[in-house]
């Protein structure tokens, strides 16, 4: 993974000395409310219904052990004992102090961690696959480039105000991971005609109250030509957006009004003039991808006999291997999800003490690394097969081994009404009903492949319409109703979930799953996933049960 140089290191150090001037500043209040709320949130600082929330950059989904112990210790001696892992494999704190943010900021930073750019209208996050570089499908590891991305990104004064916040994500296989079609940027690794790696282009993607799938501007990019590409878009974005109107001002407005026809001609338009400026060299791409070379595996891995003697004699591990397990491009080792969806816990949170479980994990069995995932999960990415059933006992031992991941209980959730001071509604509790209610284990695996996302409002931070039952929270006259959709996806095959009908009380959401999932059993073809069904069929015969007494 990358490391910091030391322009990294006194750069995220004179930030946090900035904030906490700044800070200082507003408490005895030299600041208004005004004047400070762009510069907290230029420092991932929100304001919730009870307290702050501080979101922490991870580049890519990428810890360290070292990284995953400080955030431990900073959530148990600032935070509650916990934090929540999000969509875009970054990490909340839901109850942080206000005058505690820059000593936590300051902590971070010991450890090459930071919350830079992780809100306001700049460039996020850039995101990835959590298999990059593992995966035998792969045309190229996508995190260099995400890497090379960050570095241009982060602080880039052209882009420091922008009309709204910019994503942009990154793969390097057809398998998509990342959403990069509901992304205002997504980037496909592909290679042309004549066999040369390059970059396939969308743009125009993103959720929120207008969801729209992303369109390609360009199908073949050179690698050298990355980042003026990119800074021909934002360039024709900034001056295009509508500032006007923030319910407009996403990029997937942008081009929606002027069309994707006439955006490409002013992308390259503006490319040919800045194109050589920016022009990576084959030096600069090296030096980036000179930090994440292959480890050194043990070729014998694959020789090993203990592995498949356990899958043979303990059927719960064999089970939790088949769900929560990926096939590693390296003979005789795996990835292993870290289930972040154990039944009576918000999905995508973790205490303070399994994340030091986790650490000491990594450490023993998969390299030091633990990786975040858009699902709201964790990864261990380089497992020896021979050790997994060691890896599996501890993770039993601390609730961190639930098999459902890809199942209706793998359920991705924003804070919801609990925290976040723009929702409607809750989200959370309802979340966990549903999965105590369906959480039987071979009801869960007859059902296959389901996606539930579950969002508390129209910015739709849980990407609910692109569930295969996408679930969103709206108030009724100071009540909690909720929207359903069907038949979305976030995949290679990404669509937009339709919406079923009427809102649906609170009381009635769980019972409504129920339905869905009742209907589903009757009217599959055999072995046909939910989702297939749907696109079969409609989302009508799936109306009718929901409304039957209506």
């Amino acid at each position: 993974m990358y490391q910091y140089d030391k322009y990294d290191q006194t750069m995220v150090e004179q930030r946090v000395a900035q904030f906490r001037d700044q800070t200082r500043r507003f408490l005895a209040g030299e600041l208004t409310e005004e004047q400070f709320r762009p510069l907290r949130l230029m420092n991932g600082l929100y304001i919730q219904i009870h307290a702050p929330m501080l979101r922490v950059a991870i580049p890519y989904g990428l810890m360290s052990s070292k990284q995953v112990r400080k955030i431990a210790e900073v959530s148990r001696r600032y935070d509650k004992g916990f934090v929540h892992f999000t969509t875009r494999q970054n990490f909340q704190m839901n109850w942080p102090k206000l005058e505690d943010v820059p000593d936590i900021l300051a902590e971070l930073a010991t450890v090459q961690m930071h919350a830079i750019q992780s809100s306001g209208n700049c460039i996020r996050n850039t995101t990835s696959d959590q298999f990059a570089g593992i995966n035998a499908n792969e045309i190229e590891d996508p995190r260099p480039w995400a890497e090379i991305i960050r570095q241009w990104s982060t602080f880039h004064p052209e882009f420091a105000y922008l009309p709204r916040k910019f994503k942009i994500a990154v793969i390097g296989s057809e398998e998509d991971r990342a959403a990069t079609k509901l992304h205002d940027i997504g980037l496909h690794l592909v290679k042309n005609h004549e066999g040369e790696i390059g970059f396939e282009v969308l743009v125009g993607g993103g959720l929120g109250r207008t969801p729209i799938i992303g369109q390609q501007i360009r199908p073949f990019l050179e690698k050298k030509d990355l980042l003026s590409y990119l800074e021909a878009i934002l360039r024709v974005y900034n001056r295009l957006g509508r500032r006007d109107n923030k319910y407009k001002a996403r990029i997937k407005i942008t081009v929606r009004e002027h069309g994707i026809n006439h955006i490409r001609e002013l992308v390259e338009a503006e490319w040919v003039q800045i194109r050589d400026q920016l022009e990576l060299n084959q030096k600069e791409i090296d030096r980036v991808k000179s930090y994440f070379t292959e480890p050194e595996y043990e070729a014998d891995a694959a020789a090993d006999e203990s592995y498949e003697k356990a899958l043979a004699e303990d059927k719960a591990f064999a089970r939790w291997t088949k769900q929560n397990t990926f096939a590693h491009k390296q003979s005789g080792y795996r990835a292993v999800y870290v289930s972040l969806k154990a039944p009576g816990i918000a999905p995508g949170d973790v205490t303070s003490d399994q994340l030091e479980v986790i650490a000491d994990l990594a450490d023993e069995f998969s390299l030091g690394e633990v990786r975040s995932t858009h699902t709201q999960n964790l990864v261990f990415a380089d497992v020896k097969q021979a050790d997994l059933y060691a890896l599996w006992l501890r993770l039993e031992a601390d609730n961190l081994a639930t098999p459902n991941i890809n199942t209706l209980t793998d359920i991705i959730c924003c804070p919801g009404l609990d925290y976040c001071g723009l929702a409607n509604a809750k989200s959370i509790p309802l979340s966990k009903q549903i999965a105590e209610r369906f959480g039987d284990l071979d009801y869960l695996y007859d059902l296959g492949d389901i996606k539930i996302k579950f969002s508390g409002c129209m910015n739709g931070c849980a990407h609910q319409s692109v569930g295969h039952i996408g679930i969103l929270g709206v108030d009724k006259k100071g009540e909690e109703w909720y929207q359903f959709t069907l038949g979305g996806s976030s995949e290679a095959d990404a669509s937009l979930g339709e919406r079923l009908g009427k809102a649906i009380p609170k009381e009635e959401v769980v019972d409504t799953v129920g339905h869905l999932l009742d209907a589903y059993v009757d009217l599959r073809h055999e072995d046909e996933s939910f989702l297939a069904t749907v696109r079969r069929l409609g989302i009508d015969p799936f109306k009718e049960r929901v409304y039957a007494d209506n």
